[in-house]
């Protein structure tokens, strides 16, 4: 309702319910004059009567009273039994006529008793647990007393309720957060909403609403679909996370039954927000799937995966991210009348991130809190603007993959990368793929040919400290993009079917940013595939193929590093675009690693490069050879010399278990 319309509502609401009251009134008042023996006085209640209807007559749409019991079913009498409990928090004479009407004066409150004495078409199974007044717990019995005789009193949140002042419930406020208004969605999305809003509106009952099951990655376009879908049906969403029910049954039946209320209330639809529950937290899942079982009122149910074991109507859709052309659209109406300045970084954004509604307002935002920090004043023509819309898409891409990998900043560049020509010449056409994959793919047409095969992917072989993490390095220092090591060990589960999901969540997280995976030591998990002589060894495969097939699809770039490259099948190597052997690296190469080890602030004195070189180790080895000798240096308060690097050498060979010969040491010092 706008302002001056709630305002017509509430006036006449408070009118209709002093006269509901004073009904009310009048028959306390001809039940005491019953049972004291009162003759002559007149109680017929007519004006009072007419006065209601009047009031009725006045409401601009039902009364708030008119409109609870219609959403609980009440019957006459148990309307005058909330009535009553109601007459005695708003009307201070109700006291005194429920003594009366008791004809005792320690007895100043509402009874069950007195209401089957006092009102017309009473019956006992209205305080029932199961009738509308408890179940949807409109009014509280007191302890200590028998049931009839024990004191009634109004839920507080009902009291308001019928005085015209909707709130949510104490209980709830707490646990529930508010959507939030409702947001233009991209197309796909809004056929999503108003399949959702279709759906609902055909169902002949409460009972009969299935529940909507949202999937996906994007958890903002989730909720802004589900806000769309109620919004057309006129319900509010609340979100309430899973996280926060409770574990034990008769509390979970308890909110159950608030919310049920509160649903009907406040005409809310709820959203359960599944998305960051530990799916080995079984005791959490079973609350999940009790609340989904029980809770009977418009009800969505938001995760990265879909559920199951609900035993209700389920109706499951995938949402998707927005497309490419999409997301384009939401970027031009983003930047407003910056578009046409920048609409050329637009489809480098677009190819690189896939991000929803929400994301790209905030990294913009970002991008001119940042602008506005450097004094830009012309932003949009800055030529550095851009590099800050880059970076603050790489930093909102990352909060979901930051849990399930480490990230690596990366600070090597093509000048420290020591390899041959033929190595570094595949490394800049892996570069070249990621950069030019918009043009190719989508300017060019190549996705129509079909989408197999069109995930970047990089196999780096070569024995430990060989360079292949560095190279990766480089790589997301190139392309500008995030770099995450993922950690095998996280990953792979001997509970079958685990593994799967985990893949999935980390390729979900990193597909909104593009970044960069990196998968050390694979062939921990990418080994040849078994021959299939038990369930271990077929489910083995199939999560071999699984990798497989994300890869290929993934977005961004996928490196795989192993010191075996043998143990790689070859169905598994044909899947690859790009193969980088690391060789261990030859005394010129040693040589050119050991010059450029060393930082140009530190001191030196005397280093031989050439038979430093004669260390048969390497790259990695060599850094920290180097980093041990500074170290040494600088506690002795020298520059670093041949003989702290052979003192170092003699350290990182014993830790290698490796022999240091007298030719590799040769006129060292």
């Amino acid at each position: 309702m706008n302002g001056s319309v709630n305002e017509k509502w509430q006036s006449a609401n408070q009118r209709f319910l002093t006269a509901a009251l004073a009904v009310l009134r009048v028959a306390l008042q001809r039940h005491a004059a019953l049972l004291n023996n009162q003759t002559g006085v007149n109680l017929e209640g007519k004006a009072e009567q007419e006065a209601l209807e009047q009031a009725r007559a006045a409401m601009p749409s039902p009364a708030a009273m008119e409109a609870l019991s219609a959403k609980f079913r009440l019957s006459a009498f148990e309307k005058d039994v909330l009535l009553l409990c109601a007459g005695l928090e708003l009307d201070a004479t109700f006291a005194g006529l429920c003594a009366a009407a008791h004809g005792d004066s320690q007895r100043p409150y509402p009874t069950f008793s007195l209401a089957l004495s006092a009102f017309p078409e009473a019956y006992w199974s209205a305080i029932t647990p199961i009738a509308p007044l408890r179940r949807w717990r409109l009014l509280e019995v007191a302890p200590g007393q028998t049931l009839a005789h024990s004191a009634l009193r109004i839920d507080e949140r009902v009291l308001h309720y019928l005085a015209g002042v909707p709130h949510l419930d104490d209980r709830l406020a707490a646990l529930l957060e508010n959507a939030g208004r409702e947001e233009a969605l991209v197309p796909s999305h809004d056929k999503l909403a108003e399949a959702i809003a279709m759906t609902w509106s055909g169902s002949k009952s409460i009972t009969d609403l299935p529940i909507v099951q949202l999937c996906g990655s994007e958890s903002s376009s989730k909720r802004a679909i589900a806000t769309a879908a109620c919004a057309r049906l006129g319900l509010q969403l609340k979100i309430l996370s899973a996280q926060m029910l409770p574990l034990n049954a008769s509390e979970s039946e308890s909110l159950v039954r608030l919310w049920e209320r509160e649903s009907a209330l406040l005409s809310s639809a709820l959203l359960l927000d599944c998305e960051e529950v530990d799916q080995t937290d079984h005791a959490r899942k079973n609350a999940i799937t009790r609340f989904l079982d029980t809770a009977f009122t418009p009800l969505l149910v938001a995760g990265r995966e879909r559920r199951g074991n609900i035993h209700r109507q389920v109706i499951t859709l995938d949402i998707p991210r927005p497309t490419a052309g999409e997301q384009k659209m939401l970027w031009q109406k983003t930047l407003g009348q910056a578009a046409p300045v920048l609409s050329s970084h637009v489809d480098a954004l677009v190819s690189q991130f896939s991000l929803g509604a929400l994301t790209i307002q905030n990294a913009f935002a970002e991008a001119r809190t940042r602008a506005t920090e450097q004094g830009m004043v012309n932003w949009e023509r800055n030529e550095k603007f851009p590099e800050l819309i880059w970076e603050a898409c790489r930093v909102h891409a990352r909060p979901r993959l930051e849990e399930l990998a480490q990230r690596i900043i990366p600070s090597s560049i093509w000048e420290e990368l020591i390899l041959p020509e033929a190595q570094l010449q595949i490394l800049r056409d892996t570069a070249a793929h990621v950069r030019q994959r918009a043009k190719v793919y989508e300017s060019w047409g190549f996705i129509h040919k079909g989408s197999r095969g069109l995930g970047i992917s990089a196999l780096f072989a070569g024995a430990s400290g060989t360079g292949k993490t560095m190279a990766a390095e480089v790589l997301a220092n190139t392309l500008h993009l995030d770099l995450y090591r993922i950690d095998l060990s996280q990953v792979v589960s001997k509970y079958i079917g685990e593994t799967e999901k985990n893949l999935r969540r980390v390729f979900d997280a990193a597909e909104e940013g593009g970044a960069i995976l990196l998968f050390d030591e694979a062939d921990a998990l990418f080994g040849k595939r078994s021959e299939v002589k038990d369930s271990h060894d077929r489910y083995a495969n199939i999560e071999i193929s699984y990798l497989l097939q994300r890869m290929e699809a993934y977005r961004g770039l996928a490196i795989l590093t192993t010191n075996m490259k043998q143990a790689l099948d070859t169905a598994f190597m044909r899947r690859i675009r790009f193969i980088v052997q690391f060789p261990f690296p030859d005394a010129v190469q040693r040589s050119q690693i050991w010059r450029r080890i060393f930082p140009a602030s530190m001191p030196t004195e005397g280093l031989d490069f050439d038979k430093l070189a004669q260390l048969n180790v390497t790259g990695g080895n060599i850094r920290n050879v180097a980093l041990n000798a500074a170290f040494l240096a600088a506690e002795a308060g020298e520059a670093v010399s041949m003989k702290h690097i052979l003192r170092a050498a003699r350290s990182e060979c014993v830790k290698m278990e490796k022999s240091l010969t007298e030719v590799e040491v040769k006129g060292w010092i």
